[in-house]
């Protein structure tokens, strides 16, 4: 059985340089969770586990199906106020930002797929599942950049990528965009991998 690794397929969108660049984001197909409050926190956490339980679970009703995919990680958008002015130097409280949760699915799963998996994983993850729903997401013409450590030194990063923008004649429109290609249980702070993005116009 041929396996789906959309790693790979987009491998150009779940990359970048420690440098800021622009690049055009095509639309794709996310499961999605929206919710308030502190990352790691009571809400968050359950969102995940509903998020991933879906994921996964879609993912062995494909397989014995014989459609197989590698389930793609975690992606974040943040915001609080004004959506595009993401200065983590003027953030409230934690227990006040708002996030949508989401990971990528292959073009083939449809809604109906998603709701008949729901019931099964909400055994399991609870009642956050009936929250998640599928979503095409589309970006379009962003700035990126790699942010090396700690999800809490992001902040010069941030300012680094806003300066960018300013400098090549663009502004911020939309969410700031989070993209999680390390396992924190797994990766030492210091070498933690993000692609952190945001849209532009």
């Amino acid at each position: 059985m041929s396996k789906l690794d959309l790693r790979k397929e987009l491998k150009k969108y779940y990359a970048a340089k420690i440098e800021p660049e622009i690049i055009d984001i095509p639309p794709g197909m996310f499961l999605a969770i929206v919710g308030r409050g502190e990352p790691g926190g009571e809400e968050y956490d359950a969102a995940l586990q509903a998020l991933y339980g879906l994921s996964y679970a879609l993912k062995f009703r494909c397989k014995a199906e014989g459609r197989d995919f590698t389930v793609m990680g975690l992606e974040g958008l943040w915001w609080w106020g004004d959506e595009a002015a993401f200065a983590p130097e003027e953030a409230p409280p934690r227990d006040q930002w708002n996030w949508r949760s989401m990971i990528r699915q292959p073009g083939f799963i449809t809604k109906e797929m998603v709701e008949e998996a729901r019931a099964e994983v909400r055994e399991k993850r609870g009642a956050a599942v009936d929250r998640v729903e599928l979503e095409e997401f589309h970006e379009g013409l962003s700035a990126q950049v790699m942010h090396v450590g700690p999800y809490s030194e992001e902040g010069p990063t941030i300012r680094r990528l806003h300066e960018f923008i300013e400098e090549q004649g663009y502004r911020p429109r939309g969410r700031h965009h989070e993209i999680y290609l390390s396992d924190p249980r797994r990766t030492k702070p210091e070498k933690i991998k993000t692609i952190l993005r945001q849209p532009i116009e």
